[in-house]
């Protein structure tokens, strides 16, 4: 009976020589002229590029997407992307708003294209304490407050988070946004200047014309500072200032330079309900029995410098606002219901201030 041989184990050297055996041994095709890889050996090849091929995809796909992110955080915090925000945080009364007529077809209008089509241009805004405040956009807030009350698909609405604060840059944001969606009316510029000024958001009404038309000629800005003093001085008696042609504002600021505002006042106090033509006749005139302004001829050399100082606040209402240049010092009172008798008090407790 043949003994049985006890078999061993190989050891690592042993089985490192059989694998290099293995790789050199010719292939058993006689049409090969290189010699045959082992199966195992090129299977484990093709995993390992296969798996370093998804490495790199998967590295590539990881960088867009923090690419992605951080470009995404990027645009949310300059307010370019938009956010769907609850009607009921919104703020419409935020700042004064610059628009005074309300276009009722044009609403109509507007209404039927938000059921159809959605709102194509979101709103914009800015935090405040209680939520946000609305920059522009008031129309449109308006339709989806309107459209919310029959369907809670208009209860949020698509908005711009801007960090406009409550200062400068809101005011400035919706006139230019009114600018060049709907051109507002000679009287609707000369008024919103006056009302960022009187919130003490501009040193002055000048300064604000300057900042919030700063795209519009010198000459416009003229315009606009007249029609800012015609609202000054008849904004709360006129029934149709929005429709005051702009040679009509004109004539009434020229007016209202030379002193007529007392008699302008009174004649627009002393009227009943009128339509345009009627309050425009009213006043012209008026115009008739004021005196004409004079022009001051031009004087040569350097222009005058002129420092607009720093408005003061009257606890009542109303502000005490002054221009001083090298020969005088022009001083402006915005209070309603000023007695003449007061006026004159006011006039000699300067005087005697002065003397």
């Amino acid at each position: 009976m043949a003994k049985r041989r006890r078999l061993s184990a190989p050891d690592t050297t042993e089985l490192e020589q059989m694998e290099a055996g293995f790789a050199a041994k010719p292939s058993l095709n006689p049409f090969e002229a290189k010699g045959a890889t082992p199966p195992i050996a090129k299977v484990a090849a093709e995993a390992a590029t296969l798996n370093s091929m998804a490495s790199v995809t998967d590295r590539v796909a990881l960088a867009q997407d923090q690419g992605d992110a951080a470009r995404w955080r990027d645009a949310q915090e300059t307010g370019l992307v938009a956010e769907m925000i609850p009607l009921n945080q919104i703020d419409a009364d935020f700042i004064r708003r610059d628009r005074m007529v309300e276009d009722d077809e044009a609403m109509n209008e507007l209404l039927d294209s938000l059921r159809s089509h959605g709102l194509r241009t979101p709103v914009e805004v800015t935090k405040n304490e209680d939520g946000f405040g609305l920059i522009s956009g008031y129309r449109r807030l308006k339709a989806f407050r309107l459209l919310a009350d029959t369907d809670s698909s208009f209860s949020s609405i698509p908005a711009f988070v801007r960090e406009a604060g409550s200062g400068q840059g809101a005011y400035i944001s919706m006139v230019e946004e009114n600018e060049i969606r709907s051109n507002l009316s000679s009287y609707e510029r000369g008024r919103v200047a006056v009302l960022a000024a009187g919130q003490g958001v501009f040193d002055s009404t000048e300064a604000a014309v300057d900042a919030l038309f700063a795209a519009a000629s010198k000459a416009k800005r003229s315009k606009v500072r007249s029609f800012a003093i015609v609202h000054e001085a008849l904004g709360d008696l006129l029934q149709h200032p929005v429709s005051l042609t702009e040679k009509a504002g004109l004539k009434l600021a020229a007016a209202l330079r030379s002193g007529a505002q007392p008699k302008l006042r009174q004649v627009l106090a002393d009227a009943g309900a009128l339509e345009v033509r009627e309050e425009w006749a009213l006043l012209e005139e008026a115009l008739k029995s004021t005196p004409k302004p004079t022009k001051e001829k031009a004087r040569g050399g350097r222009p005058q410098q002129v420092l607009h100082l720093k408005p003061v606040q009257l606890p009542g209402g109303g502000k005490v606002s002054a221009e001083l240049s090298s020969t005088e010092v022009r001083i402006k009172i915005s209070l309603q219901d000023v007695s003449a008798e007061d006026a004159e008090e006011l006039v000699r407790q300067i005087a005697e201030h002065l003397s």
